[in-house]
């Protein structure tokens, strides 16, 4: 069974900067392309920015300039590099993986980011 690892998530003020990095258990070749989304209290859940093992990338609008996301093949990690950051940027965030953009077949736990002011 395929788990998604998720770690970085934390504190830091408005304007600061926090590294979310993200690893299957196991090696899969059905994941093809890694997600981050957010959620937070009553929203739904968005799409952050997505990596694809072929490198290519996607980003949400509201996150481009503020948000890279990145891969390590050497340790099947996705990391999710996030610069000036807003009190609004204080959500729960989840790794996603899948076979597709749009299937994604395992969640991570969920990790959570404050910004304060």
């Amino acid at each position: 069974q395929v788990q998604l690892v998720e770690s970085g998530g934390g504190s830091v003020q408005a304007g600061g900067s926090l590294t979310l990095s993200c690893a299957p258990s196991v090696y899969t070749d059905s994941i093809k392309c890694i997600s981050w989304f957010r959620q937070g209290p009553g929203k739904e859940r968005e799409r952050v920015a997505s990596i694809w093992t072929t490198g290519g990338s996607y980003y949400v609008d509201s996150v481009k300039g503020r948000i890279t996301i990145s891969r390590e093949n050497s340790k099947n990690t996705v990391y999710l590099q996030m610069h000036s950051l807003k009190p609004e940027d204080t959500v729960m965030y989840y790794c996603a993986a899948g076979p597709s953009f749009y299937s994604n077949a395992y969640w991570g736990q969920g990790t959570q980011v404050t910004v304060s002011s």
